[in-house]
């Protein structure tokens, strides 16, 4: 990497690295104090946070702003950018929240793309499903998107799983990072904007979730030659290929015809060769579906010990042995099409929690340095376990606890969130109190409205002329 960056084949991705951290404070608003295991309910919460109106609002704002102050007028004005997100949900969540955005504020010269596989369904939003196709205006296939962003239209791409590795858009100049990066998966995914370009002399990255030493350590082993470390050993390949194999429910004939089509000129790939791969992946989800328990613990587990390893090794070692390849493909469609391996791992709290106080910080920025005559060490992933640990169980409280130390800091009033500072104001007023014990619905509604604008004001003189 630093011989490539100093004779100018690629840009320096770390040149102009900025970090952001989120601060926050959650309060408990259910009545009671359920049981819920620990880290389900951990996860629980931090989905829930990553999600909250309020956190995606203010980071889309921090983005779009910077897009325009910063990059828009890089590489003679076409200088393009992407979000990299956490999950499909964030993505659609991000796409409507930009284009929301952009429309209130009149912003004429940025539109948005957005990148993710299948279908998504918001329970936010009931009866409505959101497609990659339809999300982009029903006119851009899956295929044609890396085409139609490259186009002057187009500016910003929001991805999720997607263009994070062998994606190459030269006009690529800035990223937003909202997900969390570790090792080989940081330097493929911040290493899209590297390409040289005219007019490119720099690229910038704004990191929402990760710390600049967390990127130094990523990328250090690649600075300079890199040793790979004695577990790398290609005859794990082959083993766990063979284990897949020998639980029936992938074949390997099925491998190769699939490879067939997918493996074609992506210009001559067809809507029908997109039916051919479904439908002979779909052989395999359905011998799946059918078959013991143990078996689809044990299949799982093999898929993502073949996928890790595949991937680090094929970075260090030439394969002359295609079939590898065609595999790790094919299961990689197949993983996909088998979702979540750990449904029970996903639990839902946001009925039961309520974000008080919220604050979006910039932390560093600057260069991220990589230090020379530092010989890095790739060491190879290792086969995972199907077991699965018993999950204490503690009251919703002490998780929520637990994540507001972690995650908080000292807020001050123009930390908490307006209108909850409002209803809270309204709760405790003596005249709104009386009128709602005192009226109906109806009437105790026409009593707010009288007092609503006195409890703006009253919040705002407070917070010190701040609405948040």
């Amino acid at each position: 990497m630093r011989q490539a960056i100093e004779e100018h084949f690629i840009l320096d991705v770390l040149k102009n690295y900025t970090t952001y951290k989120t601060y926050y404070k959650l309060v408990k608003s259910a009545d009671d104090d359920p049981e819920v295991e620990r880290q389900r309910a951990a996860k629980a919460l931090a989905r829930f946070m990553s999600l909250h109106p309020h956190n995606i609002a203010q980071k889309t704002e921090v983005v779009i702003e910077h897009f325009r102050k910063y990059t828009a007028h890089r590489i003679g004005g076409r200088a393009k950018a992407m979000l990299v997100t956490r999950s499909r949900l964030h993505a659609v969540r991000y796409k409507r929240a930009f284009d929301k955005y952009i429309r209130e504020k009149g912003y004429p010269n940025i539109r948005t793309l957005v990148a993710f596989s299948g279908t998504v369904i918001d329970q936010e939003l009931p009866g409505e499903e959101f497609t990659e196709v339809g999300m982009n205006g029903g006119k851009i296939s899956e295929r044609k998107l890396p085409e139609e962003f490259s186009k002057p239209e187009y500016q910003v791409l929001i991805a999720a799983d997607k263009y994070q590795t062998g994606f190459d858009q030269p006009l690529l100049h800035t990223m937003y990072v909202d997900k969390r990066l570790d090792g080989v998966q940081a330097v493929q995914t911040l290493s899209r904007l590297n390409r040289i370009y005219p007019g490119k002399d720099d690229t910038f990255v704004l990191d929402f979730v990760n710390d600049a030493e967390d990127i130094q350590q990523a990328f250090q082993p690649y600075y300079e030659q890199a040793t790979v470390g004695e577990q790398a050993d290609p005859r794990q390949l082959y083993d766990l290929r063979t284990a897949i194999y020998t639980l029936h429910i992938v074949f390997e004939i099925e491998v190769e015809q699939f490879a067939a089509v997918f493996f074609k000129n992506r210009r001559k790939q067809t809507q029908t060769d997109h039916a051919l791969l479904n439908s002979i992946v779909d052989k395999a989800v359905t011998r799946y579906e059918e078959a013991a328990e143990q078996a689809k613990l044990d299949l799982r587990a093999r898929m993502k010990a073949f996928a890790g390893l595949y991937t680090f090794l094929s970075k260090v070692i030439p394969y002359d042995d295609s079939s590898l390849e065609k595999l790790d493909a094919y299961l990689r469609f197949l993983d996909e099409k088998l979702g979540n391996p750990n449904p029970h791992d996903a639990i839902n709290l946001d009925k039961d929690v309520r974000l008080k106080f919220y604050r979006l910080q910039k932390i560093s920025e600057g260069r991220i340095p990589l230090e020379a005559g530092t010989g890095g060490s790739l060491s190879a992933p290792s086969e995972v376990g199907t077991g699965r640990n018993e999950d204490e169980q503690v009251p919703l409280s002490q998780v929520v606890q637990v994540l507001n130390e972690r995650f908080g800091t000292n807020f001050t009033a123009t930390d908490e969130l307006f209108w909850e500072q409002v209803r809270d104001d309204a709760v405790a007023n003596q005249n709104l109190q009386q009128a709602g014990a005192a009226n109906t619905r109806d009437d105790f509604a026409y009593a707010l409205f009288q007092h609503l604008e006195e409890l703006v004001v009253g919040r705002m003189d407070r917070n010190g002329g701040q609405a948040g």
